[in-house]
């Protein structure tokens, strides 16, 4: 299978790696107008790489295309890459910007049209939804994540990197990671309260901390967390109610839960193996983005199916933007 990875920067660079995990056979190019950004996927990962997207979409004929660019520019690749009859996995996208012409161009070329969702497929949060699921009345929730801006990217400058700006913010993006799960997870938002303002001194344009308490229409309610100013990149997470009592900090190590019949916590350990690159928060693992290429090649190849869409994203984004236009529901 030939698959061209658009967008070298770290996290192009992480799903080359993961292809080349996934199958020897792949044949993988990489697309970057950067060139200081091609010469270090050729010498950290050894492939072949461009800087023209449609030279290369002529000449090496891609079943797939994976794009890994910054938000903004996600709409037009997939529709140059459906045209050229890719099928398309693509990074959080943040904005909807041609979410109907996409959806509809991939539905003619009968060609996948994946989205990443990575926290759907990471073992603990399968755990979590399970126990939920499994479980005979309603829960509360109380879930915190955050991390120091500066801290995300410490190799470049805010201004520099996509959180900066204010479409793709990066309270916007911790939004459209968690909120996707949480849904599926704990069930269809009923309504939800807003508070946020600016806490720091940073140099952004967007508020830079969000509290929502939420319900949820099945009787469900939590409480969710989010900002960028935290100088502790942390992710803590506490679900409670009658039957179930369960708790993480966002490592793969961290996922605890109370057996409240021998009044004694239990670690929930659900990897035989941990993949992890050191430049990243303790809570960042490599074995959900592996999950998710993995899945993507075996929709393309007619033998799985996405945890999340493109019609679903659309409704996620449509409450980002209620969120931060302070509009409660």
């Amino acid at each position: 299978m030939k698959i061209v990875v658009i967008g070298l920067g770290s996290m192009g660079r992480r799903r080359v790696r993961l292809l080349k995990q996934i199958s020897v056979d792949f044949e993988i190019v990489g697309v970057d107008s950067n060139p200081d950004r091609q010469k270090q996927a050729e010498d950290e990962l050894g492939i072949i790489t461009q800087s023209d997207l449609e030279n290369t979409l002529v000449n090496m004929k891609p079943e797939c295309a994976v794009i890994s660019t910054s938000p903004l520019s996600h709409a037009s690749i997939i529709e140059i890459c459906l045209k050229h009859g890719c099928h398309v996995f693509t990074e959080l996208n943040l904005v909807n910007d041609k979410y109907d012409e996409n959806i509809l161009l991939a539905k003619e070329q009968k060609k996948t049209l994946f989205l990443s969702s990575t926290f759907l497929y990471r073992d603990e949060i399968k755990y979590v939804a399970k126990k939920v699921a499994n479980n005979d009345s309603a829960l509360n929730y109380n879930y915190h994540v955050g991390q120091y801006l500066p801290d995300w990217h410490p190799w470049e400058s805010i201004q520099n990197y996509f959180v900066g700006d204010k479409r793709t913010n990066g309270c916007r993006e911790l939004f459209a990671i968690e909120l996707p799960w949480i849904i599926k997870t704990f069930g269809e938002i009923k309504s939800y309260k807003v508070f946020s303002n600016r806490n720091s001194q940073l140099p952004i344009e967007y508020d830079d901390n969000y509290l929502l308490l939420i319900e949820h229409k099945n009787g469900n309610k939590g409480v969710l967390c989010v900002d960028v100013v935290s100088r502790k990149a942390v992710r803590n997470l506490e679900i409670y109610g009658e039957n179930l009592y369960l708790t993480w900090d966002g490592t793969p190590l961290g996922l605890k839960e109370y057996d409240y019949e021998n009044k004694a916590e239990k670690n929930i350990n659900l990897y035989a193996s941990i993949d992890k690159q050191e430049s990243y928060a303790s809570f960042v693992i490599e074995n959900a983005y592996r999950n998710e290429l993995e899945t993507f090649i075996n929709v393309v190849n007619g033998t799985g199916c996405a945890e999340y869409t493109f019609e679903e994203d659309k409704k996620v984004l449509a409450m980002i933007d209620d969120i931060e236009a302070g509009n409660n529901k």
